[in-house]
Formats: C-alpha cells, sequence, structure tokens
C-alpha cells in the first residue's frame, strides 16, 4: 500500500482546504482528513481518468471537530501510468482543493531501499561489567593528588599524638589540637 494522501480541513480557517499539488501511489491508498477546526462535511471525487484505475469506498464523509476520517481509494493495476484529479470539497461547494494523483504500480517494482553499511554488522555491545568492575565504580577512590595529602595527615597525626604525650604543656597540646582540627576539616573538603 502506497503511503497517505494527507488533507488538512479548517486549518487556516472554516472550510479551508490544505493538500499537496500532487501524489504518487503506486496500488491503494488512504486520504487522511485532518479536521483541525470545527466539524465539517467533506466531498471526496475522482475525475473521469483517475476513476478507470481507482475508486472510492464513498464520496462524502463528517469529520468531527478535531478528528480524522480515513477514505480509502481501491486501486486495480493499470497497465501503464495513469494520471487524474482527486478534489476535496468542504462549505458545500464554497472551497475545494485538487491534488493531481499519478497511479504507477511499476514504481513499487522500480524503486530501491538504500540501507546503511553500518545496519549490515552486528551491533558492538559492551561486555558486561565484572563484580570488581562495579565494586571500584561503588567505592569512591581517592585521586592521585589526595593520598599524598592523606599520608601527610597521618603523620602529622602520628607526631602530634607523641609531641602530646611526651611534653607535658597545656598550651603547647591546645595548639596541637587547633592545627589537628583544622587539618580535618580541610581533609574532609578535600575527600568530598
Amino acid at each position: 500500500m502506497s503511503e497517505s494522501l494527507r488533507v488538512e480541513l479548517n486549518g487556516e480557517g472554516i472550510h479551508t482546504i490544505t493538500a499537496p499539488a500532487a501524489f504518487e501511489a503506486d496500488g491503494p491508498f488512504v486520504v487522511v482528513l485532518d479536521n483541525a477546526g470545527a466539524a465539517v462535511h467533506v466531498h471526496v471525487h475522482l475525475d473521469d481518468t483517475l476513476s478507470a484505475a481507482a475508486r472510492l469506498e464513498s464520496g462524502n464523509h463528517y469529520v468531527e471537530e478535531g478528528g480524522t476520517q480515513r477514505v480509502r481509494v481501491g486501486v486495480s493495476a493499470p497497465e501503464e501510468p495513469i494520471t487524474g484529479t482527486l478534489r476535496v470539497v468542504t462549505g458545500y461547494g464554497a472551497e475545494e482543493a485538487h491534488v493531481r494523483v499519478t497511479i504507477d504500480p511499476e514504481a513499487a517494482a522500480n524503486s530501491e531501499v538504500e540501507v546503511d553499511e553500518e545496519f549490515s554488522r552486528p551491533p558492538r555491545r559492551e561486555p558486561e561489567p565484572s563484580t570488581l568492575d562495579e565494586l571500584r565504580e561503588a567505592v569512591s577512590v581517592p585521586s592521585r593528588t589526595t593520598v599524598p595529602f592523606l599520608g601527610l595527615v597521618g603523620v602529622s597525626l602520628l607526631v602530634a599524638a607523641v609531641v602530646v604525650t611526651t611534653v607535658e604543656s597545656t598550651a603547647l597540646v591546645l595548639g596541637v589540637g587547633v592545627v589537628l582540627g583544622a587539618m580535618l576539616v580541610a581533609t574532609a573538603f578535600l575527600i568530598r
């Protein structure tokens, strides 16, 4: 089946019709009447030339407000391409659109579908992550710049513990406590 012939009704005002100037089919097709406004009566008509190879199920249609109506056009395979006019009429003849329709059954046989070479190869799939990889993602590992800083903090804590235990000065213990507290705060900001 060919693509659908789309016709917009009431899109630019009451009883207006927007349709393509030409349409080509390789077999049966559907006229899709899309109503963008108030409910409307629509008449679809095939001229004598087009009627030789095509037929409508029905010519008169009622399309509700904001609704869509599909009109099937049956086609008997002509020996050679046939071109005729399909008329769409609204407002009891006030507005009319003409679409030049060509029915060419050989167009389907002559059309080729190009396929990108990328589709000829199976898709690359990423390997499933191992348990170790999932664990690495779950646990945050400090960066290379953070590790030496953490080592310095550890050594400073060890030196501070030795100084506090060997020297019995309250001022020195308070000073070491302030420095250690500042180092811990800086470490917390760095690790985040």
